[in-house]
């Protein structure tokens, strides 16, 4: 394989330029160009691409984001679309296509395998939502910047006496919430993978809480799930405490990325490079027990993802 390049697909997400980093480099040791996609599959529809060396990547590693730039390409998800960036790619001379993206991302990848492309994906999401590895590129940057918010939060509510529910992504994934809630010491804690019963996960533990001194609450919710306004007025309502809603949002997204994530997507950057290397296709690389691992891109879409149910019971008996 003489020729590959490297895109960004659907949301950004803290470590993307790690991966294009480790990528870029590991392609071009092993004797490889090495093509940058702007703006994810839109730019290989439109041929928007640079080929890039060595210092192309330099003093990009701190930082949030992706250089490449990244999008949502519906013209891209339809036959003729996959078809014709394709079609580019052979023009192009590129063999193979490190694809940085999340579940979406990787179905269009699956679908230029099926036309000749060989494709590598690379988990970044800052949701963790990706079944097949333990954690995505991203997801330990947007957990720490979410519990950085939700100290300084505290801090009002603790002047004021007051409740807040903050509200942190995680698509339709509760891991997001779940840490973080865990990691603030929220009294409540709200995720997707579980119903909730307002008066017994909400209210109940408030109580608890007011009848051993304490004043101030946090409580954070998966978004997607809830409307936060209607539940700040039922919550304030029933404990009698001044109760306001704080949407994190795309805060998330952003940021230089944790160590974690930087060595994480370096990582998986220079694999994602071997596995080209070695004649591998249509593969989806991921970490399982602090292992690099790879799976086709089907099998590892169907993994079914697990949540911990457990460190959710624990969240909820140790913060009173």
């Amino acid at each position: 394989m003489k020729k590959i390049a490297v895109l960004t697909s659907g949301g950004d997400a803290p470590g993307m330029n790690a991966a294009i980093r480790a990528v870029v480099r590991s392609g071009i040791a092993a004797g490889m160009e090495v093509i940058g996609v702007r703006r994810g599959y839109d730019g290989l529809l439109d041929n928007d691409v640079f080929e890039m060396d060595l210092r192309s990547v330099s003093n990009i590693l701190q930082r949030g984001g992706t250089f490449l730039s990244t999008a949502r390409s519906p013209r891209f998800n339809t036959p003729a679309g996959v078809k014709q960036a394709a079609r580019n790619c052979r023009q192009m001379g590129i063999e193979g296509l490190v694809v940085i993206g999340g579940d979406g991302s990787f179905k269009g990848a699956r679908d230029l395998c099926a036309e000749g492309i060989s494709c590598i994906g690379l988990p970044g999401t800052i949701d963790n939502d990706i079944s097949c590895t333990d954690y995505t590129i991203g997801y330990d940057t947007a957990l720490n910047t979410a519990i950085e918010m939700v100290d300084r939060i505290r801090d009002t509510m603790q002047s004021h006496d007051r409740c807040c529910i903050v509200e942190v992504m995680g698509h339709h994934k509760g891991d997001l919430a779940l840490n973080a809630g865990l990691a603030v010491g929220a009294v409540a804690i709200l995720v997707p993978e579980e119903q909730y019963n307002i008066d017994r996960d909400i209210i109940a533990p408030i109580k608890r809480s007011q009848k051993l001194g304490k004043h101030h609450f946090i409580i954070v919710v998966s978004e997607l799930m809830v409307d936060i306004e209607a539940l700040c007025k039922e919550v304030e309502r029933k404990i009698g405490v001044k109760t306001r809603s704080c949407v994190l949002g795309h805060v998330q997204r952003g940021g230089s990325p944790t160590a974690r994530d930087r060595v994480l997507a370096s990582e998986m950057g220079h694999y994602a490079v071997q596995l080209l290397v070695q004649g591998k296709s249509c593969r989806v690389v991921g970490i399982k027990n602090d292992q690099l691992v790879n799976y086709d891109i089907t099998e590892g879409l169907a993994i079914p993802k697990e949540f911990n149910h457990e460190l959710l019971r624990v969240a909820r008996e140790i913060s009173i």
